[in-house]
Parts: C-alpha cells; sequence; structure tokens
C-alpha cells in the first residue's frame, strides 16, 4: 500500500506522536480526544468521548474510574459514526491501561460494526522502554516504511545520558521518588525506574514493567527519599503544581529529606513521562538535568519541569 493510500486512526497520543515522528501525520483522518501533539494535529476529527470528568479532584477522578471499571464499562467511548465516514485503513490503539485510552476489546467491537472499511487493527503493549522502540518498528512495519533512523537516534540520546551517568559512584546517585497520582499516592512504574536508573539516580518502590503501586504516608516518610518529582498522570504542568500543593499541607510533609534539601519537582507528566512514545527520551533527558544539573543542561527546565 502506497502512503497516498493509507488513512491512519491513532486512538491513542503516544501512537499519534510515533506515527508523525515516522513522518505520516499528513496521512493521519483521525484521532483521539486526547491526542495533542504535534500541534498539527489538532484538527483532525476526534474518534472518542471521555466518560468522566478530568478536572475533578485527584480522588473523585480514582474513585469514578473506579466505579465505571466496576460497572463493567468502558471509560472511554470509540465513536463509531465518525470512523464510518473516516473510512481508515489502519486504527492505533493500546491494550495496556483501560485508564490512559480505549481498550482494544472496544476498538474490536466498533471496527466489526463498519461497513464502509475493514482496517487492521495495530495495537501497542509497552511496559518498558525496549518495548516502546519495538512498537515504532511494528508501527513502521505495518504502515510500510522505515523506522531504523528515528530509532537509532533516539537509543543515541539515551546512550549518551547513560556513558555520562555511568562513572557515578552509587553516594552520587540520589535516591528518587517519582509520583504518578496524588490521592491516592502512587508511584510510576512500567519504563520510568528505568528511565531514572539511566539518569543516574536509584529507583524507590517501583519496578520496572510492571504496573504503578499505590504508597502509604509512612512509607514514603520512613524510605526518605532524595529526590521526589511528581509526574501526574494526564496533567501539565500548571495542574500538577496544583496537585503538589496540596500535599504540602501533609503533616509529615516537612520530615521530608527532599523537601527539606529543595529537591522536590514538577514536571509536564502527560506531555512526556506518561506517553510511551518517542518523547521518552525526552524524558529521560528532562531526570537527568534534574538529577545532574552539574552534568546536563538541555534547557528543559521552565517548560517541561520546574522546581516545586
Amino acid at each position: 500500500m502506497s502512503h497516498q493510500n493509507l488513512r491512519i486512526v491513532s486512538l491513542i497520543p503516544s501512537a499519534t506522536e510515533i506515527v508523525a515522528a515516522l513522518g505520516l501525520e499528513n496521512v493521519m483522518v483521525g484521532r483521539s480526544h486526547e491526542c495533542d501533539y504535534p500541534p498539527e494535529i489538532k484538527d483532525l476529527p476526534v474518534c472518542t468521548a471521555a466518560r468522566l470528568n478530568s478536572e475533578a479532584p485527584s480522588k473523585e477522578i480514582h474513585q469514578n474510574v473506579n466505579q465505571i471499571l466496576h460497572s463493567a464499562l468502558s471509560i472511554y467511548q470509540v465513536k463509531i459514526d465518525v470512523l464510518e465516514k473516516l473510512k481508515p485503513t489502519h486504527i492505533i490503539t493500546q491494550d495496556q491501561c483501560d485508564v490512559c485510552a480505549v481498550s482494544l476489546q472496544d476498538v474490536e467491537a466498533a471496527v466489526a460494526q463498519l461497513t464502509q472499511s475493514q482496517p487492521k487493527i495495530i495495537s501497542l503493549q509497552p511496559n518498558s522502554l525496549a518495548d516502546v522502540w519495538h512498537d515504532i518498528e511494528r508501527v513502521a512495519n505495518a504502515l510500510g516504511v522505515r523506522s531504523l533512523f528515528l530509532i537509532e537516534d533516539l537509543e543515541a540520546r539515551v546512550n549518551i545520558c547513560q556513558q555520562k551517568t555511568a562513572s557515578l559512584s552509587l553516594e552520587e546517585l540520589p535516591t528518587v521518588a517519582c509520583i504518578e497520582w496524588t490521592d491516592p499516592l502512587m508511584t510510576a512504574a512500567n519504563w520510568i525506574p528505568e528511565l531514572v536508573t539511566q539518569a543516574g539516580g536509584q529507583p524507590l518502590f517501583s519496578v520496572s514493567g510492571q504496573p504503578s503501586p499505590t504508597l502509604t504516608w509512612d512509607t514514603l516518610v520512613a524510605t526518605n527519599p532524595d529526590v521526589m518529582i511528581f509526574m501526574l498522570c494526564g496533567f501539565d504542568l500548571h495542574r500538577t503544581r496544583q496537585e503538589a500543593m496540596a500535599l504540602t499541607q501533609h503533616s509529615e510533609w516537612e520530615k521530608l529529606h527532599a523537601v527539606q534539601h529543595g529537591r522536590v519537582y514538577i514536571t509536564d507528566g502527560n506531555a512526556y513521562f506518561n506517553r510511551p512514545g518517542p518523547r521518552l527520551a525526552d524524558s529521560l533527558e528532562i531526570l537527568a538535568e534534574i538529577l545532574h544539573p552539574e552534568i546536563f543542561d538541555y534547557g528543559y527546565k521552565g517548560t517541561a519541569w520546574e522546581p516545586l
């Protein structure tokens, strides 16, 4: 199939970024309601809708998510009428997290109802950095383009960070808590512990490739990380600052080592850390800059991250 005949619908922000990085944003015909990067794709027809209010407080969002999933509904809906009009050749979705995007099941059910087209479904399931690079390769293969130049570039950036932190002694590697949600408190997992290690930190609480665990305040205080980084799921820098500030009211906040040493940071988790696409290389560079400003200065400060 030549590129001219491709009609791609991406139902997850990370896949949209992958398609764009492969140089195919001009053959994208639809996106999810959360796809926002690169900016050129914002005018595309929206093919999904959410059943919950993402402006609500963290606790409420968490409860709503659990209620919706508990009642065997999906958090998101696929707009079948829009897909019918768009006649896609390929639909890219994910089978990793029911809270992050439309489920594979819902996409399959929607595609089964289409009469105008029989799109091929590409489903991504990333849990580690290697999985993400592999997903890029799979998407490229399915769409008939080459991915090697892109993957080599991303891997080279990762290698630079790793090489520069490789010579640090254990004393120079701070312990790091990456907070993914504030109410309840949850720490970031999947590819995040791996990125922290590559950036010259010691990740706490989470295991690479595993889902995000909940964290009690007692454990946080007892473990007392050197550095705390907020990378809240789906929230930008402004919203992350609001959520993190709410935590500073906690009676144990001032006891934390990271707080006493001014090593608490907020990031744009929505644009970077929570998106398993090409910008995980940027995410690594952001971590490197936060953890080792004496070695790294990529210029992300102020837009992608700030001290709390």
